[in-house]
């Protein structure tokens, strides 16, 4: 094979690896949301992990009882 070929063969794998790098990765997106719409502050946690192919984000809020009296 000669040489000139095989840099054009280099240059396009390069290429095309570059360009499956580039592509966005698909992630993933949970809520769960289970706190009174009258509640102005819910407790919240919130998490994410990234994998770079996969991405995981997890958001969980709810409400305290108040305390009256």
């Amino acid at each position: 094979m000669p040489q000139h070929r095989r840099r054009h063969i280099a240059i396009a794998a390069t290429g095309a690896v570059l360009a499956l790098v580039a592509l966005r990765h698909p992630s993933a997106d949970l809520k769960i949301m289970t706190h009174e719409a009258r509640d102005t502050a819910p407790h919240r946690i919130q998490a994410a992990i990234d994998l770079g192919l996969v991405g995981v984000s997890v958001l969980y809020t709810w409400s305290a009882p108040r305390i009256t009296g």
